[in-house]
């Protein structure tokens, strides 16, 4: 423990050492027998802290001088980093990144569901650590957030395109080069950012609401289908134009071009009609079978919800299969099934597959998947889980021998959890974004099921995001 010393109301700590990562990619260390947790620290470091924020039964803090740095440290390779909020891990070796992720999963299956796990697998790393997204968004804003230097000079163009500093909405960092996505990436940011300063065209103000440019979303496939869509605030034809037509005219490669009016006031374009400005209004997507040759395709509209790694996506439903031990007279719930892309990619494999899913754009867009592979085994409906899932859905379609389920990160409502106990199933294969969440479902599953394995998948390297896959089967 540190030797303390006030700082104000909240206190500040020296010689602190910081003994592990914990939740939402913050270092934990220990002072006054509570936990502090740190914002911009590694295990292994030695620092003086200030105290931010104090709670009952825990304390948050920020380094303000080192004295050791951990072994664990490595130098970012971004210029952003610590100012845009994105991979906030990046100063921690890829190898201790997946270290602390498996340890989260572990310790909240085992601390807070009392999860009784056969077997962990080893976590299944990402192939690529760069330029592994295939869709990012990014801000125009008249505030751009200016660096120290650039304070101290007169003048300064404040209009940005990138990304929101954290905790402050109307501020972005205006970047140049961004590691996430592969190019053309870079190079269409930068040219509509240039295009928008040579012809003077407003950036939104989202205290004030009022501009002209508001949001740049770029998706791209592996097989380099590239789809870019521009928001506007408010129609203004004659700039709209002329910077779509010059986007079209230096970026030939871009396959749907596509535009949004959203003058309301937040930045969502889910409800908005976003229109086709040249080419295809969608972007297909393939990734190889599970057991057979050939590819599965995807198709992705601009308002789909697809993996943004494509690549690990790929891996975690290879896994999910694996867990699954597909059986040819199989019958398949894929709950929380999104757009159908575990569904259709299991469907060949099974003698059918039922997925259900809240958001009916999602499940048309599982319909249109299973069509666009030749699928037709599968079958899906929209609707609240703990409704849907009754008994006269499970009479219509039958008692499923395998059960998939994908939930978002609140998990399972404890309704379905308990259906799923009533159905009883040989086979649940729980696919999670949340351990912590996932652990609570699992000790509930628990009565009538033992959790054969459990293994860990990296989706997003250099944040602390983890997804897992777990196997349970009927006692």
């Amino acid at each position: 423990m540190g030797r303390r010393r006030q700082g104000g109301r909240l206190k500040a700590y020296e010689n602190v050492e910081v003994i592990d990562a914990g939740a939402k990619g913050k270092a934990v260390a220990r002072v006054d027998d509570k936990v502090v947790f740190i914002t911009g620290a590694v295990p292994g470091d030695v620092c003086d802290i200030q105290v931010t924020k104090k709670k009952k039964s825990f304390l948050e803090a920020r380094p303000t001088h080192f004295h050791k740095y951990s072994d664990k440290r490595i130098e970012p390779f971004c210029d952003y980093f610590g100012v845009c909020g994105g991979c906030k891990w990046q100063f921690m070796s890829y190898e201790n990144q997946l270290f602390y992720k498996n340890k989260e999963v572990v310790e909240n299956l085992k601390r807070l569901g009392k999860v009784e796990v056969e077997e962990y697998q080893p976590i299944l790393a990402s192939k690529h650590t760069e330029y592994y997204r295939n869709k990012l968004e990014y801000t125009f804003s008249n505030k751009r957030w200016l660096t120290a230097e650039e304070m101290n000079v007169e003048e300064h163009e404040m209009r940005g395109l990138g990304f929101h500093v954290p905790g402050r909405f109307d501020k972005v960092v205006d970047i140049n080069h961004c590691y996430l996505q592969q190019e053309p990436s870079n190079a269409i940011r930068n040219f509509v950012r240039d295009f928008a300063f040579e012809n003077d065209l407003t950036f939104f103000d989202i205290r004030n609401h009022e501009g002209f440019l508001r949001n740049l979303i770029i998706r791209s496939t592996t097989g380099k289908d590239l789809m870019v869509i521009v928001a506007f605030y408010h129609e203004d034809v004659e700039n709209r134009e002329a910077l779509l037509n010059a986007l079209d005219a230096k970026f030939p490669e871009i396959t749907s071009l596509m535009y949004v009016i959203n003058g309301k006031a937040n930045d969502s374009i889910g409800d908005q009609d976003i229109l086709s400005f040249k080419g295809n209004d969608h972007i297909i997507d393939q990734m190889p079978h599970f057991q057979q040759e050939g590819e599965i395709k995807f198709k992705i509209g601009p308002k789909s919800f697809y993996q943004t790694n494509a690549e690990q996506a790929h891996a975690l439903y290879q896994l999910t299969a694996e867990f699954s031990g597909l059986k040819k007279d199989d019958v398949v719930y894929d709950l929380y099934t999104g757009t159908g892309t575990i569904a259709n990619f299991v469907a060949p494999y099974v003698s059918k597959v039922v997925g259900v899913e809240y958001v009916p754009e999602a499940i048309e867009d599982a319909f249109v998947n299973s069509k666009l592979n030749g699928i037709d085994n599968t079958d899906f409906y929209a609707g609240d889980m703990k409704d849907v899932l009754n008994d006269e859905f499970i009479e219509k379609h039958g008692k499923p021998s395998l059960i998939i389920t994908d939930p978002p990160r609140a998990g399972m409502h404890d309704s379905v959890v308990n259906k799923i106990l009533e159905i009883g199933a040989d086979t649940v294969v729980y696919v999670s974004c949340n351990s912590a969440t996932q652990a609570r479902d699992l000790s509930l599953l628990q009565e009538k099921y033992k959790v054969v394995k459990s293994r860990a998948v990296d989706m997003f390297p250099h944040t602390y995001h983890v997804e897992n896959v777990v196997r349970l089967e009927l006692r």
